[in-house]
């Protein structure tokens, strides 16, 4: 980890808690993997739909990259403190990636609840 402060950069070590951090990346990245399927899902599908059914397999794909980006951000939220144990961060921030988490989170399950309602138009 590296901090920035007063244009001069200290790197640190992450600690012993390097398996809770590859969980995070290995999270976010199947999210993103997923969310790709289910772009690719949506489109094979409207071409392969007939019309008034509903996008329920891509809805289902998104719905599961909401879970991972949920539980990377469970993870990170709670082992937080326990990354730097050298730095005194209980005072601090979780910074804007943790918020973009967050709204990833909200903006996926708002994504594959908008899939299983919506129909296949004419």
């Amino acid at each position: 980890m590296c901090l920035n402060a007063t244009k001069m950069t200290t790197c640190m070590e992450i600690g012993s808690n390097f398996q809770a951090i590859q969980a995070i990346q290995a999270t976010m990245i199947l999210s993103t993997i997923l969310c790709c399927i289910g772009l690719l899902s949506f489109g094979l599908q409207l071409f392969r739909l007939k019309q008034g059914e509903r996008f329920v397999f891509t809805a289902i794909i998104q719905m599961l990259s909401c879970l991972c980006v949920m539980i990377a951000a469970a993870i990170y939220s709670s082992m937080y403190e326990k990354f730097h144990p050298d730095l005194d961060i209980k005072n601090g921030t979780f910074g804007y990636s943790f918020i973009l988490a967050w709204i990833a989170f909200a903006f996926t399950l708002i994504n594959s609840i908008m899939y299983l309602i919506l129909r296949k138009r004419k």
